[in-house]
């Protein structure tokens, strides 16, 4: 695995990858190294080596906050003595960072990777308003691939007529920086769908919800009912599709209306007045509870975890251990 040394000035190493780690989980071979005001070229050079004997690869990825700064000129040493392996890429910012760690999933070295991240820095700067956004980087911006596209007609087969579902998630938050960039990355869809038929009515958190979307995917919010439609129309063939639930019973009534999802993520359930912390993310209430086992029971499998690094638990070895505070499968 490509190793990384995040290297700035001040603590902002520090915080940036801690940011990683709450969207994309923890990860190995990865140091930073901060530079203070305090410290001259001599400590920030000690301290890049000492990253360096920590990393457990001789393919090394350097980022860094300034081209042309003290962490860059420091780093730029250790790159000369070993170009062909080594890699340095400035202006760091959390998309690229992200994008560093998706790419170790897929690439093998520190040149291919620091090559992959350089357009997800650029496409990460984006303003609100639109009309700020420079002429070039919007006629830049990645157009969805999903089908279909245009009016087509009832009853056409594109593709093999199944939409593929890359990833089924129930989380409170719906689309937010783990899902946006985490499980994008990790499943690669062309399209989000939010089921909800609260959100689906608020034409606001649509509205924001369709501009979280990542670079290159569409975001869409529909009801159930139009999901159940949807995910029997031929028309979706190509499609990829990440869904995404706000609770277990929506993820039910669509499951028992024909709609094929093998396995659900379990990621986020936010806590409330009469439910129970089954972990850190997850609160549930005996309603909860017995939907899962509805849903075990229709085959339906679970699989556990809050970012795509982090380990699967076991969804009902975590409820049973809450016996004593009122959940009972």
């Amino acid at each position: 695995m490509v190793g990384i040394i995040i290297a700035t000035h001040g603590e902002f190493a520090d915080g940036i990858k801690q940011s990683g780690t709450m969207i994309f989980g923890e990860q190995a071979n990865v140091e930073s190294v901060t530079f203070m005001p305090s410290e001259g070229p001599e400590d920030l050079q000690r301290k890049l080596r000492e990253a360096v004997d920590k990393i457990d690869s001789d393919e090394i990825l350097f980022l860094v906050d300034l081209w042309g700064g003290s962490p860059f000129n420091q780093a730029n040493i250790l790159f000369e003595e070993s170009p062909e392996n080594r890699a340095i890429v400035a202006g760091l910012s959390l998309p690229m960072l992200i994008e560093s760690y998706a790419s170790r999933f897929s690439m093998n070295t520190a040149h291919e990777i620091a090559k992959a991240i350089v357009p997800t820095g650029k496409d990460g700067v984006k303003v609100r308003p639109e009309a700020l956004q420079p002429a070039e980087a919007v006629a830049a911006a990645p157009v969805a691939a999903a089908q279909p596209q245009g009016a087509i007609p009832e009853g056409t087969v594109i593709g093999d007529g199944k939409i593929k579902f890359v990833l089924a998630r129930i989380d409170t938050r719906l689309l937010h920086g783990q899902v946006a960039t985490g499980w994008t990355k990790a499943t690669n869809p062309n399209r989000i769908i939010v089921v909800s038929d609260t959100v689906a009515q608020d034409d606001l958190r649509k509205k924001l919800i369709e501009q979280a979307a990542p670079p290159g995917v569409r975001a869409h919010v529909v009801p159930l009912k139009k999901f159940v439609e949807v995910s029997k129309d031929p028309r979706f063939g190509n499609t990829k599709a990440l869904v995404l639930f706000e609770n277990p019973q929506d993820a039910l009534a669509v499951i028992e209306q024909g709609v094929e999802i093998p396995e659900l993520n379990v990621g986020s359930m936010a806590h409330s007045v009469g439910k129970v912390l089954v972990s850190t993310t997850l609160s549930m209430n005996q309603a909860d509870v017995d939907t899962f086992k509805k849903l075990r029971d229709l085959g339906v499998k679970f699989d556990v975890r809050k970012v795509p690094n982090d380990k699967a638990s076991d969804l009902f070895k975590m409820i049973s251990a809450k016996a004593n505070e009122g959940l009972s499968l």
